[in-house]
Formats: structure tokens, sequence, C-alpha cells
């Protein structure tokens, strides 16, 4: 009976910490690996490069805990940067340009979110067939208001959103830790987090306990596509263009960073902590792989070991 009970703590113990302690182990092998990778600047552009797919990580943690899912937000990262930059273009002053192109291509993830969900709850389709769809529609969208082409000549201001530093500190790496530690307050100490993993755990049960579960499920899906369009943004910025071909397989990297960082598919558990943990895994995989001169093909074959294994251990743990 002892050795069941320390078996089982032992479980438990590698179900909380195991992501930790493969991070730390990664950070590890590729300080031995390579002289380059413990260096500031290096584990900046880290933080930086992995910002983009973090932020919608966030997003997508909140909709995987109600056991959803959202194929949309690659979609949603190119319509949103071409709708911004597009705007961008405007022959009006910077001083309002900024705050209506910004504020238009958040209002876009408000709208894809809201369609999303009103689909799944108001129609009852699946969150797989509605996201797939509207990835479908978003992509043609893009290529169809461009015509294919980059949007280019946008201000020189529009590029300091991604490129600038705050103390040393890449400004999307800031915004990063912004939206994980309101996501994490949220999920931890509001009465909508409380309802979100009651939804995740078991849908027909949290209705009958009073929750709008409905609501609960339309609030997700806007919130994974407002973060969505800030990533698409801040993805534009970097770029200093509207490209309808960006964020490209962006929901397979945001979708194993959340599962590799712990959140069970099938819904009801998992934290941001643990997001952020498994995007920085995957960032720090794939910069540690650039480092050592690893194709991207075969990065890309890893990258897929690591998610069949994380999901593999999910359904172990359930």
């Amino acid at each position: 009976m002892s050795a069941d009970h320390s078996v089982k703590r032992l479980s438990a113990a590698a179900a909380e910490y195991g992501i930790g302690v493969a991070f730390v182990l990664e950070l590890v092998l590729f300080a031995i690996l390579s002289p380059y990778f413990l260096t500031a600047e290096n584990l900046l552009n880290v933080t930086l490069q992995t910002s983009i797919t973090a932020i919608i990580a966030v997003g997508m943690t909140f909709v995987i805990l109600t056991a959803g899912i959202d194929l949309s937000v690659g979609s949603v990262v190119a319509f949103a940067g071409i709708s911004t930059t597009i705007l961008l273009k405007l022959d009006i002053s910077p001083a309002l340009a900024y705050p209506v192109a910004i504020g238009a291509g958040l209002a876009f993830g408000v709208v894809t979110g809201g369609a999303a969900g009103v689909f799944i709850t108001k129609f009852k389709i699946t969150p797989f067939i509605v996201t797939l769809a509207l990835m479908t529609i978003w992509r043609g969208a893009a290529f169809v208001v461009t015509e294919g082409r980059p949007i280019w000549e946008l201000p020189e201001g529009f590029a300091v959103l991604a490129r600038g530093r705050i103390a040393e500190i890449p400004i999307p790496t800031i915004i990063m830790l912004v939206v994980f530690g309101a996501a994490h307050f949220v999920l931890t100490q509001t009465r909508f987090g409380r309802y979100v993993y009651a939804v995740g755990g078991n849908v027909e049960a949290a209705r009958l306990a009073g929750i709008d579960t409905n609501r609960i499920l339309m609030q997700v899906y806007i919130i994974s596509g407002v973060l969505a369009s800030l990533s698409g943004i801040l993805l534009a910025s970097r770029v200093n263009s509207g490209q309808p071909n960006s964020g490209l397989m962006y929901e397979l990297d945001v979708i194993a960073a959340v599962v590799v960082g712990g959140t069970s598919l099938f819904g009801g558990r998992g934290t941001v902590i643990g997001t952020l943990i498994g995007s920085l895994l995957i960032g720090v995989l794939r910069n540690g792989l650039n480092l050592m001169n690893v194709e991207s093909y075969v990065q890309q074959v890893i990258v897929g070991v690591v998610i069949l294994l994380a999901v593999m251990m999910d359904r172990l743990r359930k």
C-alpha cells in the first residue's frame, strides 16, 4: 500500500514538474553543446522569436481548457496583419493612423472569435470544423484583399513596436510577459477562470450548476481571436509589411506549446505558466538546433516527435 502511494505521488510530481525539469535539462544540454547559447543576446533573441507564438498560445490555452480547439489562429495572424497595414497606408496623420489601424486589427480578432463562438454554441458545430473553415476563409481573404502581394512602404514608426527595446528587453517580450501575467491572474483569481475549468471538466455538469456555458465558450474564442490578432500586428511590425502568407502552420506550433506545457486536450486541466514554459521549451529547441546547424526539415521532425510524446504523456496521465 505504501509503495502504491509512493508511485502515485511520483506520478503526480512528474505531471506537475516534468515540463520544468525537461526545460532545465534542455538549457543545460544546449549550453554544453554550443558556447553561444547562454549569451544574454541569444537568450533575449529566444524570447523575441518565441513571443509571437507564445501570445497566441495563451488564447489557445483558454480554448483547450474548455476541451475545444482553434485551428484558425495562423490565418487570423495573416489577416490581422493585412488589415492593420492597409489602414496604416491611409493618408491620415500618424497620431490617428496608429490607434485606428491597431484598433481595427484587434477588433478583427473579436469578430472572428465571436463568429467561431456563435457557430459552436448556437449551431452546435464542433470547434474543429468551425475553426478549420475559418482558417481557410481568412487565409483566402488575405490573398484576395492583397491580390497575393505584400503591403510595403509602411510608416517607419510602425517597426518600433516589434523591433524596439525597453531597458534592452525587446518590446514583444515585454508584451508577452504582460499577456501571460494577465491570463494567469484571470485563470487563478477570477470567477471567469474557475468557470473555464468547470466547462472543460464537464460541460453538462457546469450547465446544471448554473454556469452560462455558451457565454464562457464565446468569450474564450474571442480571447483567442484577439491574441492571435495582436500577434499578427506584432509580426507585421517585425517584418514591416503585411504578408498574406504570414502565420502559416502557426496553429501547430501553438497547440504544441500548450500541450507540451501540460494543458490537457481533454479540457479542464492546465495552466498558462505551463504554456509559457512549453513555448520557451520549443523556442529553445529551435534556437539550439539552429546553433548546431541542424537543417530546418530535421527540426520539424524533432518538434513533431516532441509533440507526439507530449500528447502520449497527457493520455497516460488522464
